[in-house]
């Protein structure tokens, strides 16, 4: 069965996305450490980031790179940090995640719970930076 990113990827499943190209997705987190938790992922499904080809892993920070500049124009941070774990769901996803302490990318604390109508105006203020 195909992983939930995928689904997304497909657009078989509603998500907040932000931006997209013929290679990669990016959409909100829907259980985010911060609000604005940005994940990007490939369309292929490869589980592990570092099996992608070289091509591939390049092109995939370059579109990370750029969500992360509309990213940082949309929501007050002191920047975007980035992190890779891999363990959560079988596709491999970069995380964007707006800083403006340590705290904000402790993957150990509660995750935030926002109502689709906060995803929806995040998202827009994202795009609106693209």
């Amino acid at each position: 069965m195909p992983s939930v990113f995928s689904q997304i990827a497909r657009h078989e499943i509603p998500a907040h996305i932000v931006a997209e190209d013929e290679q990669h997705v990016a959409f909100l987190d829907v259980s985010p450490l911060v609000m604005g938790h940005v994940l990007v992922i490939p369309k292929r499904e490869v589980d592990y980031i570092y099996d992608l080809e070289d091509d591939e892993i390049g092109a995939l920070h370059i579109f990370a790179k750029k969500v992360a500049k509309s990213l940082k124009s949309a929501i007050p941070c002191l920047r975007i940090g980035i992190t890779v774990i891999g363990l959560e769901v079988p596709h491999a996803h970069i995380h964007l995640i707006p800083l403006s302490s340590m705290e904000d990318i402790n993957f150990s604390r509660m995750k935030l719970s926002p109502s689709n109508e906060e995803l929806e105006v995040i998202s827009k203020r994202i795009i609106a930076q693209s």
